[in-house]
């Protein structure tokens, strides 16, 4: 049987992770709109209240809200021109710098999430999981609601958690628990612009469930809970049906497998097949997961007429992706 620990994950090389992709989008309008209207200059001592513009926000408050979203905001112009230095960082060394000094300054600050988050995108670009897992959980920390830093530890806990860690059930909890929370707050705890490419953001929340329940699933896997891996892995593949993901179905097959239910496993895989693009290794890994259950079934029911092949494999999308979202993926060497 295949293993399923052996199933490509969603990057190679300098391909961006889906988290990355909805960061980037969101993330650069944000700092737009923070552009275009800076928070009033706090008044100096002695002088009266600003008698013009939006009073800061209490600190202890969070980020305001406009419509059934929060928007990203700055307390003051002094905040505002160091998160303005911090986001011209290019390294990610740099970047998480950048943050941490931010965050050392402005502890109260609604922008230290998004720094963490930013620092956690090039690290996921350079496939350094470790350094994914703890920006990641600095930006949740910042910010416990926002569901992109959520997912994005939660898909790297997923991804990179071996059964020989010695934490490797804190690590499988932890991604469930972050899973939950990302699914729970999708709606309300994204921080978008004022007024946000509604197209853009749905596409994002759609990303969003479809990777956390590809953790649930994996999870679920991990802990040879086979039935709940292809309802998690059937959730996701429903959440993102407008861009089809073959590892996802190739994941379903494997846990369809495992519970014999043959047939079944064979229709996800050659659905598998059917969207991976040409040459890959998850089209590979698809192929053979396709010829065990044809042959399983054959010598089940000989005769059998069911067990017949996927349709042929349409041609590669634009960058070697089955669609916009890429496939679920490692963050960094196992460990």
């Amino acid at each position: 049987m295949l293993n399923w620990e052996a199933i490509p994950l969603r990057r190679k090389g300098k391909e961006m992770r889906t988290t990355a992709l909805i960061s980037a989008i969101l993330l650069v309008n944000i700092v737009a709109w923070a552009q275009a209207n800076p928070a009033p200059a706090t008044p100096s001592q002695g002088q009266g209240p600003a008698t013009t513009g939006t009073p800061p926000a209490n600190p202890q408050q969070p980020a305001p809200a406009t419509g059934n979203h929060r928007v990203l905001q700055a307390k003051s112009q002094e905040e505002l021109k160091a998160y303005q230095d911090a986001i011209t960082k290019t390294d990610a060394a740099q970047a998480e710098a950048a943050a941490k000094d931010f965050a050392a300054k402005f502890p109260n600050s609604d922008l230290r999430s998004a720094l963490y988050i930013r620092a956690m995108n090039m690290y996921a670009q350079a496939n350094n999981s470790d350094k994914v897992i703890d920006l990641g959980r600095q930006a949740i920390a910042a910010d416990p609601i926002n569901p992109v830093p959520l997912m994005e530890v939660a898909s790297t806990l997923a991804e990179t958690t071996r059964d020989t860690d010695l934490d490797r059930e804190q690590r499988l909890a932890e991604a469930a628990k972050d899973a939950h929370a990302a699914l729970d707050n999708v709606d309300t705890g994204l921080l978008l612009p004022a007024n946000p490419d509604s197209e853009k953001v749905a596409g994002a929340k759609r990303t969003i469930i479809t990777n956390s329940y590809t953790v649930l699933g994996m999870v679920a896997m991990a802990r040879n809970d086979y039935s709940e891996a292809a309802t998690d892995f059937q959730k996701g593949i429903d959440a993102g049906k407008d861009n089809p993901e073959a590892v996802l179905y190739l994941r379903l097959s494997v846990a369809q497998d495992k519970m014999k239910d043959y047939q079944q496993a064979l229709e996800s895989a050659n659905k598998a097949v059917q969207y991976s693009p040409p040459g890959t290794p998850a089209q590979s890994l698809a192929k053979q997961q396709q010829e065990r259950l044809q042959k399983l079934i054959e010598a089940e029911n000989p005769g059998a007429t069911g067990a017949q092949p996927g349709p042929p494999s349409p041609t590669p999308f634009p960058g070697g992706q089955a669609g916009s979202n890429p496939l679920p993926g490692q963050s960094g060497p196992p460990h």
